[in-house]
């Protein structure tokens, strides 16, 4: 790197108060494998110059090269409920895909939890939210982690698929309008921002910036999307999500749009629990087959 360029860094990394270095070393896996599915602590890069994102990874067995799965998790705009989140696991989820052959990494997003640090993909307020900045700033935080665990031997370095739960299913749609040809198809599990706004469900801020956005990331995404909602999520209502997913497929995305059955007392929280994959198995299934029938193509 030129030396200008790099003293650059270091006065930005001084200004945010990180040592240099500090936000890039130790990554990669932080300890020995454990159970279920080769469980692995592992600390991924974050962008901005963030502290690294606090992961899991699940393997099969073998040594690979394996297609990576990574799973983007839900969020909130509230502060206190945000540091004191615990590890995002999703480990039912990640067990079907490690038995269909993927390694699955499961980053905590700056912000949130053990991770820590500044919040990417804060919205803003809910009448002047600005849903497609914090969609956009939750696929750059998927691209970074990726990124990094792509160039492990383990891994192959196409036919990726990224699943996202809410804010995360938001952020892969974002990512979907960037059109990244190393993935090969994108699951997202009731996307969307601004849902159960004040705590009232089926309430959300600023309904017509939602449906922009979605608009505006199907205009570039080429990437195949199945798109999941359970029929009593009150975040985002399958009334709700139908149009956000017409927005974005009529604006020139591609969606497999489904309906899943209620479950349990809020369908909003399904991908989390084994009876909720178990209920999902025959979607994701699908979702899996489409991606065969388009795989992405090696850069």
């Amino acid at each position: 790197m030129h030396p200008v360029k790099v003293l650059f860094a270091v006065v930005v990394l001084a200004a945010l108060g990180v040592k240099p270095g500090a936000a890039q070393q130790n990554l990669g896996a932080q300890g020995a494998e454990g159970e279920p599915n080769r469980l692995q602590q592992w600390l991924v890069p974050s962008p901005d110059f963030g502290p690294p994102s606090h992961a899991l990874l699940f393997r099969p067995p073998g040594v690979g090269p394996f297609p990576l799965a990574l799973i983007a998790h839900a969020t909130t705009q509230n502060v206190l409920r945000r540091a004191q989140m615990p590890q995002p696991e999703y480990r039912a989820l990640a067990a079907w895909l490690v038995a269909r052959g993927f390694a699955v990494l499961v980053p905590e997003r700056p912000g949130h939890g053990a991770t820590g640090g500044k919040y990417l993909e804060d919205q803003g307020g809910c009448d002047e939210a600005d849903y497609a900045r914090s969609g956009r700033a939750t696929a750059d935080v998927i691209a970074a982690a990726m990124g990094f665990v792509r160039k492990q031997p383990f891994i192959r370095s196409n036919g990726m698929i990224v699943i996202g739960h809410s804010a995360g299913g938001w952020g892969a749609l974002a990512l979907a309008s960037e059109d990244p040809k190393d993935i090969s198809a994108i699951i997202a599990f009731a996307p969307g921002r601004g849902g159960r706004a004040n705590d009232f469900p089926g309430q959300v801020c600023a309904p017509h910036t939602l449906m922009a956005a979605a608009r505006e990331f199907g205009k570039t995404a080429r990437v195949p999307v199945t798109w999941l909602v359970a029929a009593n999520d009150s975040y985002f209502s399958p009334v709700l999500s139908r149009q956000l997913a017409d927005a974005f497929r009529n604006a020139g995305g591609k969606v497999d749009f489904r309906v899943l059955g209620a479950y349990g007392s809020e369908g909003h929280w399904l991908p989390e629990t084994e009876a909720g994959v178990t209920s999902a198995t025959s979607e994701l299934d699908r979702a899996l087959k489409l991606r065969a029938q388009s795989p992405a193509k090696k850069r």
